[in-house]
C-alpha cells in the first residue's frame, strides 16, 4: 500500500517503505532509544545478507489514508520508560505528519528491551 493524496501539483503517492524509513531515522534520534529492533522475519533475513533496511523496527499500515505506525525500541537503561514512549511516539507522528501532509491515526511504541 501506500499513501496517495492529490493537490494542485497533482497526485502524490508515498510508499510504506519510505514512511517507514523516516519513523525508524526519527525514533532512532529520540532521547533514550539505544537501538530499533526488527520484528519481521524479513528484516532479520535481510541484516543476515548484509542489507541494511532503512525501515528496521518499524511496521506502518495505512487504511484510509489514516497512517497507523508500530515502532520497536530497545532504551537506556535509567530513562523513565513511559515518559520516554510517549516522546517517540509524539515525535514520529510529528514527523510523518509534516512529512506527508496526511494524518497519523496511531503511533504505538512497543519497548522490546533494556540496555545499558
Amino acid at each position: 500500500m501506500s499513501l496517495t493524496t492529490t493537490n494542485k501539483y497533482g497526485k502524490i503517492a508515498i510508499s510504506d517503505e519510505a514512511v517507514a524509513a523516516v519513523a525508524a531515522q526519527v525514533a532512532s534520534e529520540c532521547y533514550g532509544v539505544v537501538e530499533m529492533v526488527s520484528r519481521s522475519l524479513s528484516d532479520n533475513i535481510a541484516t543476515l545478507w548484509g542489507r541494511h533496511k532503512h525501515g528496521k523496527g518499524v511496521k506502518v499500515a495505512t487504511v484510509d489514508n489514516l497512517v497507523y505506525v508500530e515502532v520497536f525500541v530497545i532504551l537506556k537503561v535509567g530513562v523513565n520508560i513511559e515518559t520516554v514512549r510517549k516522546a517517540v511516539a509524539d515525535t514520529v507522528k510529528f514527523a510523518l505528519e509534516t512529512f506527508t501532509g496526511m494524518r497519523v491515526k496511531n503511533v504505538h511504541v512497543n519497548v522490546v528491551g533494556i540496555r545499558v
